[in-house]
């Protein structure tokens, strides 16, 4: 399955030791199914940095993908190439778990210490492995320990604004069997301070004269969390070419939601609550043999969430505005082959279906002529997916993929998606190589699109468009005067979206969908990672990324008055970037992170007014780790520092986000 290829060096994973560094190689054996494939890969101390973060943090400091984040444990989307977090697929184990009503994720809700493998698929990459993804593929995975015998792992973390964090993992390993538990709780009132720029104060004389006015300083209301993460895995190896995998995650998140910086009503007198249980299993077979190799996988996902919404008219009254319960069903059923009859082919084939049975209802009850009737839906929904693909080496140099697509949601058919890749290497010296492609693609409405009550409109088109992608990358590595290795890549695309979905205001007092603009998103994106063996003990490893991406409404004008035509779209950067730098010495470790992104507009026909953009932000955070080792354990000790120079910033409008915070960390690892 694998073939001799030359290829642009890999990242360098910050937890290689800086004695294995000059170990090494630029050329390698590389898979003939990542051909033309652009892809952006989490190394696993990225993933495993501490236990409070969620991948919303991993994907702001590690990629230069815009996320639009709320605040800690509240709503976290991402922005991929310009486009919407509906147009961006995210996977689990092979299994989507993008929500069916809103086509979105929030990544607030998934830790990182939950993920061994994280891959970003950008643009027709991700064609390779589903459709909608008008902007990509967010990609994660788990997998077995590749320990032997009993493990065990506790982390606890404390925080600022009584922040706390728990984690721990339970292992046993041998040849063929291999067991883990894992558990993640964090809590905290989330009460941090902010300047409040969306209320001025006056200053009064003694005499009642105003002589100046000021910003208050407030604290974050509402905001208060309960989350629990479980996640149990099971995997069997018999050592013949098969393994069976079951991995079992539970959710159960209780959040409320944070005041907006212009309510003038005290917390005390509203509840403003969001519920989750949600379990997600997967259970996989995986057989490979020496030329083929086949994967099948079932899975179930179940989630019940509940919304409260009730304010305090009168002491001991309280009145319900929004009492609103969903649940989702989701089966799902794959079935994958690869197989690579001579050296220089490579096919594959896939099958996949995800069953969605989902019921949303408001149960505040409206009465009407005595009969009790409930806003919402009970709606089922299947939607299937096959692909093929063939890849093909005419020669060491040159490598070409072509997968065509057929997707299908109810009973709509999409027009067959078509991708086409091709990579080549211009230079051994150096590693230079170009990677290119192009592909259709489309998504489907979301059930709330088409459902939602009131305003669902279930004559909605899909979303599609074409995508152009080219890129160069190099990688470099030396011995002299210091070993180091040093890669990196840019690659411009192109993408053209039409039946794009918005919803508007209707004269009867409700917002409802339709398909009203043309997208024209379009940009540059860069990498750079740079890894320098100083001495024996010390390591330096620098990964940079940088995103221009406008992101233009080329629509036509929905009315005189329209002005969002030939604008950018909001809470879309133009230009966003990350830096993360790791100074290695014994066992100590520094790490220095940094996230930019330029301003953003909260309006379509980007008004310059106080309310219509929001200014850019950097943000630094910083961390310093030491390892102990003893004979029975080993620790490992924390200190992490948020929000370095205390930003004042906010990424959502009228959301405020947390000044410079402090966390500690103590992990601890027994030795069996």
């Amino acid at each position: 399955m694998w073939t001799l290829y030359i290829a642009s060096l890999q990242f360098v994973a910050p937890n290689i030791s800086a004695r294995d560094l000059n170990e090494l190689v630029v050329l390698g054996k590389r898979p003939m199914k990542e051909i033309g494939v652009q892809k952006t890969d989490f190394d696993s101390l990225a993933l495993k940095e501490n236990i409070a973060l969620s991948m919303a943090d991993i994907l702001t400091f590690n990629s230069s993908v815009f996320v639009k984040s709320y605040g800690r444990a509240t709503l976290s989307t991402v922005a991929f190439r310009g486009t919407s977090p509906s147009h961006t697929q995210v996977t689990w184990n092979g299994m989507r778990i993008n929500n069916p009503m809103l086509g979105m994720t929030d990544f607030s809700t998934i830790p990182s210490f939950f993920i061994d493998n994280a891959s970003l698929l950008h643009g027709s990459s991700s064609v390779n492995e589903t459709g909608g993804g008008l902007g990509g593929l967010v990609r994660l995975s788990t997998a077995p320990e590749n320990h032997e015998g009993f493990t065990a792992q506790y982390v606890q973390g404390i925080g600022s604004f009584t922040t706390f964090d728990e984690f721990i993992r339970l292992g046993y390993g041998n040849d063929r069997w291999h067991f883990s538990t894992r558990a993640v709780y964090s809590s905290s009132p989330n009460d941090y301070k902010y300047i409040n720029h969306d209320k001025k104060l006056n200053i009064y004389d003694d005499d009642k004269n105003i002589i100046g006015q000021y910003y208050p300083t407030e604290r974050n209301r509402s905001g208060a969390y309960k989350d629990l993460h479980v996640l149990q895995e099971i995997y069997y190896d018999n050592r013949r070419g098969d393994r069976l995998g079951l991995s079992a995650w539970y959710i159960n998140s209780n959040r409320e939601l944070p005041m907006l910086t212009t309510d003038y009503g005290d917390e005390r007198d509203f509840e403003n609550r969001q519920r989750e249980q949600t379990f997600r299993g997967v259970l996989s077979w995986n057989h490979s043999a020496e030329i083929w190799k086949t994967v099948v996988r079932g899975g179930y996902i179940h989630t019940h969430m509940a919304y409260d919404y009730r304010r305090e008219v009168t002491e001991g009254n309280w009145t319900v505005m929004t009492r609103s319960r969903s649940r989702v069903n989701t089966f799902f059923g794959q079935a994958e082959g690869e197989v690579s009859p001579w050296r220089n082919w490579y096919f594959t084939a896939t099958l996949s279906a995800h069953q969605h049975f989902v019921r949303s209802e408001d149960k505040n009850i409206i009465v009407q002529d005595g009969d009790r009737a409930i806003i919402g839906y009970d709606k089922g929904r299947i939607e299937l997916s096959a692909s093929a693909s063939a890849k093909w080496q005419p020669v060491k140099r040159l490598g070409l993929s072509l997968v065509l697509r057929e997707d299908m949601f109810g009973d709509r058919w999409a027009p067959v998606i078509p991708a086409f890749f091709v990579d080549g290497l211009l230079s051994r010296r150096g590693n230079v190589m170009i990677k290119a492609s192009a592909s259709r693609n489309h998504k489907f409405p979301t059930l709330n699109d088409m459902y939602f009550l009131p305003g669902g409109n279930p004559d909605l088109r899909s979303e599609q468009g074409w995508t152009y992608d080219a890129g160069l990358s190099f990688g470099l590595k030396g011995d002299k005067p210091l070993p180091f290795t040093f890669d990196g890549g840019v690659t411009w695309f192109d993408s053209h979206i039409d039946d794009w979905i918005i919803w508007l205001p209707t004269p009867k007092g409700f917002f409802s969908p339709r398909n009203v603009k043309t997208v024209h998103a379009y940009g540059l994106e860069g990498k750079l990672n740079l890894a320098v063996k100083l001495s024996s003990d010390w390591l330096l490893d620098v990964n940079g990324s940088y995103s221009w991406t406008p992101s233009v409404n080329e629509g036509e004008k929905m009315s005189p008055a329209d002005q969002s035509v030939g604008k950018q779209l909001p809470y879309v950067p133009k230009h966003s970037a990350s830096l993360t730098g790791r100074l290695t010495w014994k066992t100590w470790s520094f790490l220095y992170k940094w996230a930019y992104y330029s301003e953003r507009y909260t309006m379509s026909s980007n008004d310059l007014t106080l309310t219509g953009r929001l200014p850019k932000y950097y943000m630094s955070n910083i961390s310093l780790e030491k390892s102990l080792s003893f004979k029975p354990v080993d620790l490992q000790l924390k200190l992490a520092v948020n929000n370095l120079f205390n930003e004042d910033y906010l990424s959502v409008l009228s959301r405020p986000m947390p000044g410079i915070n402090f966390e500690f960390f103590i992990g601890i690892t027994p030795k069996f």
